[in-house]
């Protein structure tokens, strides 16, 4: 009898939303005409990748995100779900998590959800207070942001909150009491990101303008010292530079995204990835669902270079616990990559921004803020 194989798992991209948030620059859409149409094409890809796993992988993680998930109906994502289950194999121990906004999460709709298989939230909270979330242009309140954590709990042990620091106007007493409130709510898990402009948005159009004030990186550096010394106080193990996690909380969808597992994206502009390429489908609802209803695949295939995987390995490996294994990048990609990577990394080591412990090469509590510049240092162009 063969083993089972496991892989990461599927993501599902869900594109729509009420209303644009000034900072997003994620694929959606806030005309839900069309939802019906989507879901249908979602199930069709999900039946029609099939072929991309043989039959003895192993599905461990399933995500919605988007978008905003929350807004399809619990019978839309039970359907999605069955698909799922329907074609391909699932672990008994699967995650299978689903972002969600506040203002969907009424006590209704979470008793539902939980009657699915679904079981962990992740709910963009993003601030507990109502001035931070009308400067993001955010569907919800202070109170539903409360609120719908108090129900939650009642339903759900595995739930996760996001949250924004660097907010123009953000001050670090109010970033602390954001922090003292999400902890307060015993939530297992945070994600916290620091507000990025990002071209062609809202926000950026707005900072242009001189309607809001610009982002600036000190005040971010600073909320996110803050943020990690509080939530190491708190127990909370420091486990990726964007997460946080109680011991057997983390993320398995994000560990196995960062520890460079296999996935299938599903939806519009969802991006894939099997160890050799990457693929990811077109940015358009509309022309999405009308080649899914021609059995078509509309997406684009890039074939990765061993340069392309050593670099995504750094990237990914430097945010995380787990480091950068000098014997994984010798035994994956080679002699040469390690000598370079070793000889790049001297002078973080020597700026005590990063350390080897044993092979692993890790980023300090000094570095972590600049961990994705760390990283560029690191990457290597020349190499096929």
């Amino acid at each position: 009898m063969l083993k089972s194989k496991a892989i990461s798992g599927i993501y599902i991209h869900i594109p729509f939303c009420k209303q644009a948030c000034h900072y997003c620059d994620f694929h959606f859409s806030t005309s839900g005409k069309k939802r019906d149409q989507m879901v249908f094409a979602l199930c069709n890809e999900i039946k029609l990748r099939r072929s991309e796993i043989n039959d003895h992988e192993v599905i461990e993680t399933i995500y919605f995100g988007g978008g905003t998930p929350s807004i399809l109906s619990v019978s839309a994502l039970k359907f999605i779900i069955d698909t799922i289950y329907e074609n391909y194999l699932i672990s008994d121990t699967v995650e299978i998590t689903i972002e969600a906004n506040p203002d969907d999460l009424t006590e209704g709709y979470i008793k539902a959800l939980a009657s699915t298989e679904v079981n962990r939230l992740s709910i963009g909270i993003q601030s507990f207070f109502d001035e931070d979330l009308k400067l993001m242009n955010r569907a919800h309140n202070d109170n539903e942001a409360k609120t719908c954590l108090s129900i939650a709990s009642k339903y759900f042990d595995n739930i996760s909150i996001d949250l924004i620091y660097g907010i123009p106007g953000m001050s670090s007493e109010r970033w602390r009491e954001n922090i003292k409130i999400a902890l307060e709510t015993n939530v297992p898990h945070i994600s916290s990101y620091a507000l990025t402009v990002e071209p062609n948005t809202a926000l950026s159009s707005f900072i242009e303008k001189g309607v809001i004030s610009p982002v600036k990186d000190e005040l971010a550096q600073q909320h996110f010292e803050i943020l990690v010394d509080t939530m190491e106080k708190a127990d909370f193990e420091y486990y990726e530079f964007s997460n946080f996690g109680r011991p057997g909380y983390f993320s398995k969808n994000n560990t196995a995204y960062w520890q460079g597992k296999h996935y299938l994206g599903i939806g519009p502009s969802a991006h894939s990835y099997n160890g050799k390429e990457r693929s990811w489908n077109i940015k358009n609802n509309i022309k999405y669902i009308k080649a899914l209803q021609e059995n078509k695949l509309p997406r684009e295939i890039e074939e990765l270079t061993t340069t392309d995987r050593y670099n995504e390995y750094v990237m990914t490996g430097l945010r995380t616990i787990w480091g950068v294994s000098l014997r994984k990048v010798e035994d994956d990609f080679g002699l040469t990559y390690k000598e370079y990577l070793l000889k790049q990394a001297q002078k973080h080591l020597d700026e005590h921004l990063l350390f080897l412990d044993g092979d692993i090469l890790i980023v300090t509590k000094k570095g972590k803020f600049l961990s994705d510049g760390i990283a560029s240092d690191l990457f290597l162009l020349n190499l096929g």
